[in-house]
């Protein structure tokens, strides 16, 4: 909750004073309250600090897509989205593998501070070598402007563009799926289709193929941009995959075999990270100068979808006493983020 309601002003925070700042303190301020983590021995200090490291990591992604405007054509931008959301997959899949043995060799507080230390150092290089703005040369070679915006956000526009409500509505469906993955995947697996703790292993192949859709959907969805035009291209890529991965939803749904019931869960979790990048391609195509801004605002909408969809899968399984349950819901709300990629028009950018 605390990301969520932070991320707006820290989006907006980094058109104003460049990313290089903003992102600087975001990281250390994340560092701090991670290290601040492993300090903690009651639950209500643990609920403070979490609280608060989600109010400082908010804006990572808005200022991350701040740095892909102001660096990268137009041309690419859902490309190298679509390579920071990648290495956010691959961080989460090696994070295993650091963080086990320190917590077997010297326990779970020193995890958080190992990883607190890993931020600071991060936040000190970065602020070192990262400039906001590109050489001349190279921004004109990029077709990118190095003109600093001091303007505010066009609020009273974005909440009466379809787009941009369209944009909201379907970052909120396709995040409240997104979010089983990360929270209630291993449980569904373990008690709805009877996984043992050794072949939960395989359950890391929907983020393999994760890793590898984040890439591609990003390519994919600006080289069709170049071949038709922004509002085509964009929509292709996200409509075609909602769709997808509300079928592939329904067949998890239906599929008793565990072994199907894993592949379909992986091709639906494929088919939703391969339109991600797609997604904050059109918030920098039409927040461009304000992508901070913009990329927030989506954010927020997104992170409201997640809250929901941790929380009512368990009241689901609840009230029906079935862990194939809330597979209904997620299907639906797939579809009707395919249907809302159609309302969406990447090539009608915001006014300055």
């Amino acid at each position: 909750m605390a990301y969520a309601v932070f991320e707006i002003p820290t989006g907006a925070m980094g058109d104003r004073l460049g990313a290089r700042v903003v992102l600087t303190r975001i990281v250390a301020w994340w560092s701090a309250f991670t290290a601040f983590t492993g300090m903690v021995s009651s639950l209500g200090p643990l609920l403070a600090v979490r609280f608060l490291f989600g109010a400082g990591e908010a804006g990572a992604f808005p200022n991350a897509s701040i740095v892909v405007a102001r660096w990268f054509p137009a041309a690419r931008r859902a490309t190298v989205s679509g390579v920071n959301l990648m290495a956010g997959q691959l961080g989460g899949a090696l994070a295993p593998f650091v963080v086990l043995p320190i917590q077997q060799r010297w326990g779970w507080r020193t995890a958080f501070f190992v990883l607190g230390a890993m931020g600071v150092v991060w936040a000190a290089v970065w602020y070192a070598w990262y400039r906001d703005d590109p050489p001349e040369g190279e921004a004109e070679t990029a077709g990118v402007s190095r003109s600093r915006h001091h303007a505010a956000f066009p609020w009273r526009e974005a909440f009466r563009s379809g787009t941009v409500w369209a944009l909201m509505g379907l970052a909120f469906c396709y995040i409240y799926v997104y979010t089983f993955f990360q929270s209630w995947l291993h449980t569904f697996l373990v008690k709805g289709r009877g996984f043992t703790e050794g072949a939960l292993l395989l359950s890391s192949a929907p983020y393999v193929l994760a890793i590898l859709a984040n890439l591609a959907g990003g390519v994919v969805s600006d080289g069709l941009c170049r071949r038709w035009d922004p509002r085509t291209g964009r929509r292709a890529v996200g409509a075609g995959s909602l769709a997808a991965a509300s079928a592939c939803a329904a067949a998890a749904y239906v599929s008793r075999d565990p072994w199907w019931t894993l592949a379909w869960l992986s091709l639906c979790y494929g088919a939703i990270t391969f339109q991600q990048p797609g997604v904050f391609g059109v918030c920098l195509d039409i927040g461009r100068h304000r992508a901070g801004a913009m990329v927030g605002l989506m954010n927020t909408a997104s992170q409201a979808g997640g809250f929901i969809g941790s929380v009512a899968y368990g009241y689901i399984v609840g009230l029906t006493g079935s862990y194939d349950a809330p597979f209904v819901p997620m299907a639906a709300v797939l579809a009707a983020g395919a249907l809302l990629w159609a309302r969406v028009d990447a090539s009608r950018p915001l006014p300055e």
